[in-house]
């Protein structure tokens, strides 16, 4: 969720789609996206579109705001009209989406129901912080219907924790796993972070240690960005830190790939690790696989249809709108059919599972092949997939093999 906004083409007050992005509707998988945008403090790193209590001003609320977010479900519904739109997936992220009740954040998902309908197997996940739950609000979370959960765990070491603004402690991330597990969730993430500088190999390797006794199914792990415009970012321009380095980077990941996968946690997406096909996160694979979802929040992306838009930014000016009963929405855009291409190459070229050859130049392929980038046998039975060498250089080969 960056916090900052591209420019598009205006959208109609009532938030009405484009016909184009209607046909279809209800035979592609759907889902829900909530943001949630407070946190209590900015971590230093962190460039997503949050506020703290100082920084809201009038208008918007803590309170309010599952309120104010039910209201634009209740427009997607109008929008969307009567297409049978069950929903395979909810993701509420933030920010720090458990800084709101439990109570709160189950009307939203009950507001979901209620106009879709949830499928049967429906995965809810909630994204929380280490030190923004206790035992009785992850039982609640449980209650109210969600079935999996997002920990922000980042590092196991201190002094990373200190350099990336963290608030919690490393023995704080195995109580709540514990908690989580007994509160019935099966399927838990933790999310870690390399190339903090002041991070080593082995601090990196003793944070993997940490999360995989911890035994969760499913983990995330991505190199760290320097956001222009963060904390971070001025004080490596200070030279009071160091920039991540490319090949510290690249090391770091086939720590993780090889931690992990020893582990029995497997690699579906370049960045993540899962231990079975079901641990994989379901909402996701529907981004990287071209589904239809509605971004509920201030700044919140939404696609349907090949039409994307997003919501204007601050939580003020979000809940003016909805009062007001127009859309939230700050600008969108259609997608030419280059374009919605382009992006499914992109992204399934980051999956294990590959792209179909059918996408891509063959000559390219058959170079990528020969550097060892691509895998070769996929590839003779239709798919494109990249080795871990591919995976390393994604970002250049994926331009490359378009």
């Amino acid at each position: 969720m960056p916090s900052t906004l591209p420019d598009g083409d205006p959208v109609p007050a009532d938030g009405s789609l484009p016909g184009s992005a209607l046909n279809g509707l209800g035979k592609r998988p759907f889902a829900f996206y909530v943001h949630v945008p407070f946190c209590v403090t900015r971590c230093g790193y962190c460039d997503f579109n949050t506020y703290t209590a100082s920084e809201l001003g009038p208008g918007a609320s803590r309170d309010s705001y599952a309120d104010t977010a039910i209201a634009e479900v209740r427009m997607a519904r109008r929008v969307l009209g009567d297409a049978d739109l069950p929903v395979e997936t909810v993701f509420v992220g933030g920010g720090t989406p458990t800084l709101l009740p439990a109570d709160d954040l189950g009307r939203v998902v009950a507001a979901i129901d209620a106009e879709f309908g949830l499928a049967p197997d429906a995965e809810v996940t909630m994204e929380a912080n280490p030190e923004s739950v206790d035992e009785s609000s992850i039982s609640r979370l449980r209650e109210v219907g969600f079935t999996r959960v997002s920990y922000g765990m980042q590092s196991a070491r201190e002094h990373v924790l200190a350099v990336l603004e963290r608030t919690h402690t490393p023995g704080r991330v195995p109580q709540v796993v514990e908690w989580t597990r007994k509160a019935g969730f099966e399927h838990i993430n933790l999310d870690l972070i390399y190339g903090t500088p002041g991070e080593t190999d082995d601090d990196w390797r003793g944070s993997l240690r940490a999360a995989l006794e911890a035994e969760p199914d499913h983990v995330s792990a991505y190199a760290l960005i320097v956001e222009d415009g963060t904390r971070l970012a001025a004080q490596v321009r200070r030279g009071e830190l160091t920039a991540p380095d490319d090949d510290a980077m690249a090391d770091r990941y086939l720590i993780a790939d090889e931690m992990l996968s020893a582990h029995g946690l497997h690699w579906y997406e370049i960045s993540n690790w899962a231990a079975t096909p079901a641990a994989a996160c379901r909402h996701n694979m529907l981004y990287w696989t071209g589904a239809d979802w509605w971004g509920v929040g201030p700044g919140a992306h939404s696609h349907v249809g090949g039409t994307r838009w997003w919501n204007v930014k601050h939580p003020a000016a979000y809940a003016s709108r909805l009062a007001e009963g127009t859309t939230p929405a700050h600008a969108r855009e259609v997608l030419d059919d280059d374009v919605r291409r382009m992006e499914r190459v992109m992204l399934e070229l980051r999956l294990a599972q590959g792209c179909p050859s059918t996408l891509l130049d063959d000559e390219a392929v058959r170079r990528a092949i020969g550097d060892g980038l691509v895998e070769p046998s996929p590839y003779e039975r239709g798919r494109a997939v990249l080795t871990r060498k591919g995976r390393l250089l994604a970002d250049a080969v994926i331009r490359d093999l378009t």
